[in-house]
């Protein structure tokens, strides 16, 4: 058992590991990095465990093995443990065995109050405060331009942008939907009626540098590793659809690679980089002051016109997917490595 490394997974992705259906998750890379750390994975989902032991499958000898085992030492999560149930299952495994990433799905206003109360990282912030009406009207006289997003959320779903045109009318982009152009109290009470008492906030928006007429982004993949330290694995641009405002995969955006874009905007590829790395790693050390179990992120950052790095949101359960579509397939390997080399370091504690 002083080999054997826990991964956490949700029930779909764990029941689709014998018929090799798990989604986003490429699960030969844990087998991989496990087998040449001389490390045994053993895959669990919470719906069979219990406070002593857990049934699920362990990779041997390239078989999978179901079996009973007692909770491993080290688990990483990589489950999505939203319902009450799952969250109490998950702080009792917790306090029995070191559980990493713990908790996956972070509040985005939350982390920003978090990040902006650190000197280290406040710099990189737009300007965010919580949804409500009054906030809003706030926001519309202030802005030009802003965003209001879910606070709770992932793949760009629910999110509204706003913008300012000429005597007091707005352009309002929801969903997949053509952009409305509203005056101020339609535009109030359109989003409100889509808010409609959910967790939101509202964000300014970053101007975001452009790759062929389209914004993009940076999904940065930073990562505690062999020593415990914090490390960025991979950086992936990803650049919106012509037309849409977000920069989500899952919402047709496009993945290129970040030198790429760098360039295209007049970038030295490797001093921006660099920044960003920096500017990704000052974060992620900010925050895990504040949650201690947080160890594997997905960060969105934008960079504006005058090459300003600016973190847009912090994804607690980066899926990675995005090196595979670059062919950066070492890139996409590592980032199942890293964690498998943090287990061991907390084992080896």
């Amino acid at each position: 058992m002083s080999n054997v490394i826990g991964i956490l997974l949700d029930r779909k992705t764990y029941l689709g590991i014998l018929r090799n259906q798990t989604g986003y998750e490429h699960i030969d890379y844990y087998n991989q990095a496990a087998v040449e750390l001389g490390m045994t994975p053993f895959y669990m989902c919470l719906k069979h465990v219990n406070t002593k032991s857990a049934l699920g499958l362990s990779f041997e000898n390239k078989n999978y093995t179901l079996k009973r085992l007692p909770i491993p030492k080290v688990i990483h999560n990589r489950a999505m443990t939203l319902s009450p149930t799952s969250q109490k299952k998950l702080k009792a495994l917790a306090k029995i065995s070191q559980v990493f990433n713990g908790q996956n799905r972070h509040d985005k206003l939350h982390i920003h109050r978090l990040l902006r109360a650190s000197a280290n990282s406040s710099a990189f912030l737009p300007h965010a405060m919580k949804y409500s009406r009054e906030n809003l009207i706030k926001a519309m006289n202030r802005e030009d331009s802003f965003f209001v997003k879910p606070t709770n959320s992932s793949v760009g779903k629910g999110i509204i942008k706003v913008n300012a045109m000429s005597d007091g009318v707005w352009q309002v982009w929801w969903s997949n939907q053509l952009p409305r152009q509203l005056v101020e109290q339609q535009t109030i009470d359109f989003i409100d009626r889509k808010v409609n008492d959910q967790r939101y906030l509202i964000q300014e928006t970053i101007p975001l540098s452009m790759y062929e007429g389209r914004p993009y982004d940076l999904r940065v993949s930073v990562q505690r590793g062999d020593k415990g330290q914090w490390g960025v694995t991979g950086i992936a641009g990803k650049v919106a659809a012509d037309g849409r405002h977000v920069t989500n995969l899952a919402k047709g955006g496009e993945a290129v690679r970040c030198e790429k874009l760098f360039l295209n905007n007049g970038f030295d590829p490797v001093v921006k980089r660099k920044q960003v790395e920096e500017a990704a790693l000052q974060i992620a050390e900010s925050l895990s002051l504040q949650i201690p179990s947080i160890s594997d992120v997905g960060m969105d950052m934008g960079i504006d016109h005058q090459g300003a790095i600016w973190l847009i949101e912090v994804n607690g359960r980066d899926q990675r997917y995005q090196y595979k579509h670059l062919n950066l397939n070492k890139t996409f390997y590592r980032t199942y490595e890293t964690p498998m080399l943090y287990a061991k370091y907390l084992l080896s504690k």
